[in-house]
């Protein structure tokens, strides 16, 4: 339990873990709100096609587990693809991608379907007597209230994102927990080594937290103040 060495051993590696960490969380929480936002949509769409789409989407990805997911992205497609293009290789990181934005994309999907239902009906109906369209009313009217109805949630789900980066380890992903069980298989050093590896996270996640309670109180205030 050499604590010094750790820090002077581990920390370069396990802050280059860290920044995988966070870069994978941050591009897979913008291409999740996109997938979210179409499956809302979907969902909402009086289409039997396009409903049943976003249900089967959201069916799957919340009813099974994050790392059997990773695992079939990662060496289960690929290997289906092989058999039309032996060539075909999926990189740790591009797979990660796919797996944590296809997560973050159903919860968004139901976290953007809350906030469109949050939005008063009545603004819809006024959008449409002043002779916009449907699309034109949700584009322009609902979607920007339920959007800034659905930032903290969003925030709470990018919380979430960071922590499940570290499930990607099993796939090989260069990410903190990766680098710590790459030190650790080397030098033994568990107890000190994952103790760093917690305190990463819990600064991490803390600030995320301050942030997500700083939004929501703005967002609570501005909604007093207009009523």
């Amino acid at each position: 339990m050499d604590f010094g060495r750790v820090l002077k051993e581990a920390l370069p590696l396990l802050l280059e873990g860290l920044k995988m960490t966070v870069l994978i969380a941050l591009i897979s929480i913008a291409i999740g709100i996109v997938l979210g936002l179409i499956s809302c949509l979907f969902g909402l769409s009086k289409n039997k096609v396009l409903k049943a789409i976003s249900a089967v989407y959201i069916w799957i990805i919340r009813g099974t587990p994050m790392i059997v997911q990773a695992f079939i992205v990662f060496f289960a497609i690929p290997q289906l693809i092989q058999l039309l293009n032996p060539t075909f290789k999926l990189d740790a990181f591009t797979a990660g991608i796919i797996t944590l934005s296809l997560n973050v994309g159903a919860y968004m999907s139901e976290i953007f379907r809350a906030g469109i239902q949050a939005v008063d009906k009545g603004q819809m109906e006024a959008a449409r007597s002043l002779g916009l369209s449907k699309t034109q009313a949700m584009s322009k009217i609902v979607l920007p209230q339920a959007f800034k109805i659905s930032i903290p949630p969003i925030v709470n789900q990018f919380i979430i994102t960071v922590k499940d980066t570290s499930i990607l380890s099993v796939i090989g992903l260069a990410e903190v927990v990766n680098k710590a069980k790459q030190y650790v298989g080397k030098t033994y050093q568990f107890f000190a080594t994952y103790i760093l590896v917690a305190a990463f996270y819990l600064i991490v996640i803390s600030i995320l937290m301050v942030v997500s309670k700083f939004v929501e109180k703005k967002f609570s205030y501005e909604s007093e103040s207009k009523s």
